[in-house]
């Protein structure tokens, strides 16, 4: 059974995983939207918050809402350009008029999109899978050099702490088993973070100016408003969220050897709607699954829902007290990238084994995965490539993974209606079970 320090310690883990990806988009809508310090500052801390009650509604599981998995979600990322739209057109309350709504619309509707499992067979989650940790590659490699736009990217400074914190990584999962080889990421981040700190590329000053305690202000921006053309868009963002997260809830599912039924799917997508009413009302974001604590769990083998729960509480703490979250930002970025490279690499190849199960000597199967593949990872390499087409469809086609996922979706439907053909071949759960554990 796991002692309260070990599960503390393993759901530190998934908070420093996910973290950065939570705090940039309240820095770049804030940004655009020109808030002042004080409301960007309040935009961040209320975002952390409602991240930690989002992963407790989804982890919790019950018979009306809640996946069940050890699953973290953070704010949707693809609704920052959205979001700065509407916010500039009709203003901020505009936004989480828009919010709200959508969230209402999904958890309304979760069942029908329980419903869109079939349409979800492992020719289709694995190449998902697959371009999901194509698409986040990038992202560590721009972080290992210290983030794009910095002074010093490249830096020979920067590449020996990214690397080394790889390779302290891998020499942790080489040479130790159980504990220690689960919590391989969270050493690794502090053993950077004190390296870093000698180099002179650690700050305490955001520590030392933050407060003590925030207190939670509902509607701090003011009521909402609803607009049909935001709600419309807004829904379309949340549709866009509800398929990644379908991708990500059946790799958890194959990683934690659970089948997913439609009602198991349903459920996850209420809690999704639900998460998204609450962070509209806090005047926060919508919220969806993050993909790269997938990447976490595959490492460290950990699965239980405990660990999850512990991260989703450090979460509300760290909304609730600003100067314990600023410690969290003190891992320098090239730091970070050293141990995303390790996760989102295992994101791949958790794709590529699902794709393992898959008959990949039929034609039909090898071009799903060839053309959903290649336009995830296409789009990602060059995102303007539908800058001309309208903004109510650049939201479904702007983002790779998303790209990507329509494609496999759109090719199995199109290879499989009207005619039975066996596309997929099934490993049982036992044989799964005996698949070595990767040694990263």
């Amino acid at each position: 059974m796991f002692s309260w320090f070990k599960t503390g310690s393993l759901g530190l883990q998934h908070v420093l995983a996910m973290y950065a990806g939570a705090v940039i988009v309240p820095i770049i809508v804030g940004t655009a939207l020109e808030l002042t310090p004080t409301q960007l500052s309040y935009l961040i801390s209320i975002d952390l918050l409602t991240c930690g009650i989002a992963t407790l509604l989804q982890v919790w599981g019950n018979r009306f809402f809640g996946i069940g998995l050890p699953v973290m979600l953070g704010c949707a990322f693809q609704a920052v350009a959205p979001m700065i739209a509407i916010g500039n057109k009709y203003g901020m309350t505009a936004i989480y008029g828009s919010i709200i709504a959508s969230g209402v619309i999904i958890l309304l509707l979760g069942g029908l999109f329980g419903k869109l499992a079939r349409f979800f067979p492992p020719v289709v989650t694995g190449s998902v899978v697959t371009i999901i940790g194509l698409t986040l590659i990038p992202v560590a490699i721009q972080d290992m050099g210290g983030g794009p736009g910095s002074e010093d990217f490249g830096s020979l400074q920067n590449l020996a702490l990214s690397f080394g914190v790889l390779a302290f990584i891998i020499i942790m999962n080489r040479f130790f088993t159980g504990f220690l080889r689960a919590v391989s990421i969270l050493i690794g981040l502090i053993a950077g973070t004190i390296a870093a700190a000698f180099m002179g590329k650690v700050s305490f000053q955001g520590v030392l100016d933050a407060s003590w305690f925030h207190m939670v202000q509902p509607l701090y921006f003011g009521a909402p408003t609803f607009h049909l053309p935001a709600i419309l868009t807004m829904t379309l963002v949340a549709i866009v969220s509800v398929m990644e997260s379908t991708g990500v809830f059946m790799a958890l599912s194959k990683i934690c050897d659970r089948e997913l039924t439609e009602r198991d799917l349903a459920r996850g997508y209420r809690a999704e709607g639900l998460a998204s009413i609450i962070g509209g009302f806090f005047n926060s974001f919508p919220y969806t699954t993050y993909s790269q604590n997938v990447g976490l769990v595959q490492l460290t083998k950990v699965k239980k829902r405990s660990v999850i729960a512990a991260a989703g509480v450090m979460l509300i703490l760290l909304g609730s007290v600003p100067k314990i979250a600023a410690l969290t930002m003190l891992v320098p970025t090239a730091v970070l990238g050293g141990a995303t490279i390790a996760m989102f690499g295992m994101v791949v190849a958790s794709g590529i084994k699902m794709l393992g199960t898959v008959d990949l000597n039929q034609h039909e199967n090898l071009l799903i995965v060839a053309c959903s593949v290649g336009m995830g990872l296409g789009v990602t390499v060059a995102p303007t490539l539908f800058d001309q087409l309208p903004e109510s469809i650049q939201i479904l086609v702007d983002n790779g993974i998303v790209a990507g996922s329509f494609t496999a979706i759109l090719l199995n439907v199109v290879f499989t209606l009207g005619k039975k053909r066996e596309h997929d071949v099934q490993v049982q759960p036992s044989a799964a079970k005996e698949t070595p554990e990767l040694g990263v």
